[in-house]
């Protein structure tokens, strides 16, 4: 079963996986807007904190790592870009939301100050923008490198790319997410290396738990699919949509 990029065809279950992947996104972001979680532990005296995205976000890594590895490069940049315009969508609602005259009775009982205060970092941008350029720059960065490496491995341990990639690209995922969301007020500098060593420690050891079930969904896609795609000639151009 081997496959290359340069041959187009219908999948069975590409686009459950991207609605998964989609959906995961969406969550995670609102999630990250609305609560900080501290579960009272430290490491060498820095607080464990997370945003509440930290809980499912490490998931669309996992898929990203199916994605490339079943379907190749190009399968997985297009379904980064359609989360990212989902991603961009569900922030313009929430800004419509916001700006929208709210009704008296919910004035009372919840209020604009209350909105602002957990949803702020999406209805104004802050969450959205801050994880689109980290999702962006991570999920790349990861499709990219476990797509290289897997060539380079020819298709052996698949355990050594869905990890090494997910070093990297959690790396900078986590570091441009909490930089921009921190620059656009969504969380206190205080925080800043707290969220980056939280969300990059809590995230790989998601990926690393995550192994044998990604390596048994890898496993079923590519006999139900016919395919185990490799990426022999990619470019590895992140700004085209096919």
């Amino acid at each position: 079963m081997s496959s290359s990029t340069s041959s187009p065809r219908s999948y069975r279950y590409l686009d459950l996986v991207m609605a998964a992947f989609v959906a995961i996104l969406i969550v995670s972001n609102v999630a990250s807007s609305a609560k900080i979680i501290n579960l009272g532990v430290s490491l060498f005296g820095i607080p464990l904190a997370f945003d509440g995205g930290t809980l499912l976000f490490p998931l669309a890594y996992v898929f990203g790592d199916v994605l490339t590895e079943v379907y190749g490069f190009r399968a997985g940049r297009r379904v980064i870009w359609t989360g990212f315009c989902a991603l961009a969508l569900a922030s313009l609602v929430f800004f419509l939301l916001r700006v929208l005259p709210a009704d008296a009775s919910w004035e009372e009982y919840a209020g604009s100050a209350a909105f602002d205060a957990i949803l702020g970092g999406m209805s104004t941008g802050g969450i959205a923008l801050a994880s689109l350029l980290g999702y962006w720059v991570g999920e790349f960065s990861n499709s990219a490198i476990l797509s290289r490496v897997k060539v380079l491995m020819k298709g052996k341990f698949l355990w050594v790319r869905t990890i090494g990639s997910t070093l990297v690209g959690e790396f900078l995922d986590s570091l441009v997410f909490v930089t921009v969301a921190s620059v656009t007020g969504v969380f206190g500098w205080e925080l800043f290396v707290t969220l980056v060593l939280t969300n990059y420690l809590f995230k790989c050891s998601i990926e690393v738990i995550m192994t044998p079930v990604t390596y048994l969904t890898v496993r079923k896609l590519k006999q139900k699919e016919g395919i185990d795609t490799f990426d022999r000639e990619e470019k590895y151009n992140p700004f085209r949509f096919r």
